[in-house]
């Protein structure tokens, strides 16, 4: 009997537990298309990814036009000659995959540019988030956008557009996406869904889940 009423007692505890932790989501994709300097910053960075795609293109460009040359005169040239020219080409190479290197590696230019122009409007969403989840109670808020994982959601739980109104902006009013494909656009409203069970497709957002409390990610 004692066996039998612990029993009883612990799965109430584990049942009142479980009860008593409130856990909610956001889609941080969907929040950022609210962000007016996230478009702006999307559109800084493409530029900048354009200018130094073309810049590196130009090189590799100059250099097939030189080995073109060098095959088609090789045949003319002394040994010394030749070896100069294929020291000049192999130069050039270098150069450009260091530029490609600098600019487009792990932390080069455009990864320190994104963390310059995004981190501060992601901080700025965190923020909110923190704020949302303690005046709501939530244990846990889950980025949907970045959990796929997550098979299904209960839209009931979405906080996203209490997060968005906290930063100020009013759910629905979105921002094009300059990266968005364009049969995609349209869908981020929500306001408009056609069931109560519909969901917003899931983007690329940052981190897994955000605490309630504690520090930042």
């Amino acid at each position: 009997m004692k066996n039998i009423l612990f029993t009883s007692f612990l799965l109430l505890a584990l049942t009142w537990t479980a009860t008593a932790q409130k856990f909610g989501y956001v889609d941080t994709q969907y929040i950022l298309l609210h962000v007016p300097g996230y478009y702006d910053a999307q559109v800084e960075l493409n530029g900048y990814a354009a200018d130094w795609q073309e810049e590196i293109e130009d090189k590799y460009g100059s250099i097939q036009r030189l080995e073109e040359a060098f095959a088609a005169e090789k045949i003319l040239l002394t040994e010394e000659m030749k070896k100069k020219r294929e020291s000049e080409i192999q130069n050039l190479r270098q150069q450009a995959l260091q530029m490609q290197k600098q600019k487009f590696g792990v932390e080069g230019e455009l990864f320190n540019k994104r963390e310059e122009l995004i981190k501060p409007i992601q901080d700025e969403i965190y923020e909110a988030i923190k704020e949302v989840a303690s005046s709501r109670g939530y244990m846990v808020i889950f980025d949907k956008a970045n959990q796929n994982n997550m098979l299904y959601t209960n839209p009931k739980y979405d906080v996203s557009d209490q997060v968005i109104k906290k930063m100020g902006y009013k759910p629905g009013e979105t921002i094009e996406d300059p990266n968005a494909e364009k049969d995609q656009k349209g869908n981020l409203d929500k306001s408009t869904k056609s069931s109560p069970g519909a969901d917003r497709n899931g983007g690329n957002a940052r981190g897994n889940t955000v605490p309630a409390k504690g520090g930042k990610r």
